[in-house]
């Protein structure tokens, strides 16, 4: 397992049960106690977990109120393979409309690979990585660019997505829960989700797992609105994230496919 893979779970891990010793990581990951300290170091000076005496807390930073640049480097190797696989499911020639986030971003370096490609995009991040592509017909949704975040929302956002029809729709998504289907921490974010999922012929969703069981502010859609779900493999783990296996099982009696990447 590589460092940046081995970071990911063990934040996870970490997340999932709020607190967990060195030894039951280094049992867990097959790494010397020295290894999780070291990696429970790096961590912490990330803000993203509290080192206590022979263990360490989540401290539990809600991603949500982290901006765009403060996020970008967390669980980037699990982010990029989840990247891979999105894009691994968009037919070369499609028209597509790429959502904003983090790991949308790793999905838009991978989506010159199945160039010739339309693909609009609402986010300056994922315009910036496919910009001056070969093969790549970019688009930039007009719109307000939310502070932090550079997604592109608000009514001219709205009104430019009402005016066209995709193939497909890669759908970044803050909360996936059994019961209350997809759904954002923002109303703005939320609105333009639900005009890219009207617009498309199919959607794509995409989140790693830390956003399985969760249930953000504004609702987006039921889970049967999307035809695939790209996650990663922790979310199979009820050890890593607990909220996961009851998810996936939602999302599959609601006729949703599930990719563990």
């Amino acid at each position: 397992m590589g460092v940046a893979n081995r970071l990911d779970l063990t934040l996870r891990l970490v997340q999932g049960s709020g607190r967990v010793s060195v030894s039951e990581l280094s049992q867990r990951l097959g790494v010397s106690e020295m290894t999780v300290r070291r990696d429970l170091d790096a961590l912490e000076r990330q803000g993203l977990v509290r080192r206590v005496h022979g263990a360490a807390v989540a401290t539990r930073a809600r991603e949500e109120e982290a901006g765009f640049t403060a996020r970008e480097s967390w669980q980037a190797a699990t982010k990029d393979r989840l990247g891979a696989a999105v894009a691994a499911l968009v037919e070369p020639g499609s028209r597509v409309l790429l959502d904003a986030g983090t790991t949308t971003v790793h999905v838009a370096e991978h989506l010159a690979e199945r160039a010739p490609l339309t693909v609009a995009v609402l986010s300056l991040q994922a315009a910036a990585q496919l910009a001056d592509r070969p093969g790549i017909d970019l688009l930039v949704v007009g719109g307000r660019s939310r502070p932090g975040e550079r997604s592109l929302v608000g009514p001219l956002a709205l009104r430019t997505l009402e005016a066209l029809a995709f193939d497909v729709f890669v759908m970044s998504i803050g909360g996936v829960h059994a019961e209350h289907g997809w759904s954002e921490f923002s109303l703005d974010d939320a609105a333009v989700k639900q005009a890219g999922l009207a617009q498309s012929a199919r959607t794509l969703a995409v989140a790693d797992a830390t956003k399985l069981g969760v249930r953000a502010f504004s609702q987006v859609a039921p889970l049967g609105a999307v035809e695939v779900f790209v996650t990663d493999h922790a979310a199979a783990d009820p050890a890593t994230h607990p909220g996961g296996p009851h998810t996936l099982d939602a999302l599959r009696d609601a006729g949703v496919r599930t990719v563990l990447a």
